[in-house]
């Protein structure tokens, strides 16, 4: 029964299918978890440390809204060098969804539509019912890559923001070089906003570029918690054209206030931090996962992230995931990121015994369908 008070707006919004198997898991004894999307090592010692200094000598206080300098002023010239664009400016935000909550509330209007890939992130279609905006989908399948005619198609006088993720959640798509400037000069050809989600691009094994080497009117969202593993510290940041990252700020002044100061000490520490190991060890369970199933099952190599998107060999893919669970191993039910119900999401940021556990029992299913 929904509650007398309740807005609309709470309407669009269901308890998340990620955050019920998170929920699961902590019910079952021993789950083979293949569901969490994030890394299984720890936060860096320097980063921790940086932090823990930051604590004890009195930086507990409110952040600047920006940021502060010890992270903002390293991070604007990162940006400058690598886009080297007059008019691009950076700011500090509460985690890299609280970069993609401003971007959404700081560019749509009610009726506004915003264009986003199918299989997409699962928080992209309720921040923008949040906004009251709509969301227009262009289907991926089946090589969730980028076609740019279905994207031209798709565009219509009410289109205010196309949404790009890549490397790509739940897919691990990388969009090619090529690909990812066809949207970016589309965008700018006609004038519509584009919003560039980066989290992952440090987990990346192929060829990436950014929409903003293409398009300097792109807002970027980026952030620490994938590369470092400080998905609890919520500290992002995003960068796009000063008016836009103003107002931005502004809007951050009237919700999250600042990202957590003594967190963003921690984060300033990261540039001293090889991650390059781990990015490797993560190819190399890309590996041992693809190569553990893809005899059986149809699964598109990932490129990126820490994400594979896998096609349920029978059933919907909530049924085959429901079998799964009942043996155990946790992983994702892919109709939580898309219109379709025909795969299921696994993330292999996991104990390589977890991850070949998680292969046997994908394996037995596969068999238990025919």
């Amino acid at each position: 029964m929904t509650h007398r008070w309740f807005s609309d707006r709470v309407a669009a919004f269901d308890s998340s299918g990620i955050r019920k198997v998170f929920d699961l898991a902590s019910k079952l004894d021993d789950p083979i978890n293949l569901s969490i999307g994030q890394p299984d090592f720890d936060v860096p010692d320097e980063i921790k440390q940086a932090a823990i200094d930051a604590i004890r000598t009195g930086k507990n206080g409110y952040s600047l809204t920006q940021g502060m300098p010890v992270l903002l002023d390293p991070l604007q010239a990162h940006v400058d060098a690598s886009l080297g664009h007059d008019d691009r400016k950076v700011f500090v935000t509460s985690g890299t969804s609280g970069g993609l909550v401003l971007a959404i509330m700081t560019l749509v209007n009610p009726g506004d539509e915003v264009i986003v890939f199918d299989p997409y992130f699962v928080m992209y279609p309720a921040l923008v019912a949040l906004a009251g905006g709509k969301c227009v989908y262009v289907d991926t399948y089946p090589d969730f890559r980028v076609d740019i005619e279905r994207l031209r198609d798709a565009i219509t006088p009410r289109t205010k923001v196309i949404l790009l993720n890549s490397p790509a959640n739940p897919t691990g798509v990388v969009a090619t070089p090529a690909e990812t400037r066809a949207v970016a000069e589309l965008a700018a050809e006609r004038d519509i906003a584009l919003i560039s989600d980066e989290i992952y691009r440090e987990f990346c094994h192929e060829p990436f570029a950014s929409a903003a080497e293409f398009n300097d009117q792109t807002i970027v969202i980026e952030g620490f918690s994938k590369t470092y593993a400080m998905t609890g510290w919520r500290v992002g940041y995003a960068h796009g054209p000063t008016e836009v990252i103003e107002a931005m700020t502004r809007m951050q002044q009237y919700s999250f206030v600042c990202a957590p100061q003594p967190l963003q000490w921690g984060a300033a520490a990261a540039d001293r931090v090889d991650m390059s190991g781990h990015v490797a060890e993560y190819r190399q369970k890309r590996d041992v996962f693809v190569g553990g199933i893809n005899d059986l099952y149809d699964v598109v190599t990932p490129g990126g992230a820490f994400y594979a998107f896998v096609g349920a060999p029978w059933g919907t893919a909530t049924e085959f995931v429901a079998e799964a669970i009942a043996n155990n191993l946790l992983i994702i039910p892919g109709k939580v990121f898309s219109h379709r119900d025909t795969h299921f999401r696994v993330s292999y940021a996991a104990s390589d015994q977890t991850i070949r556990r998680g292969i046997d029992v994908l394996r037995r299913l596969h068999s238990d369908g025919n």
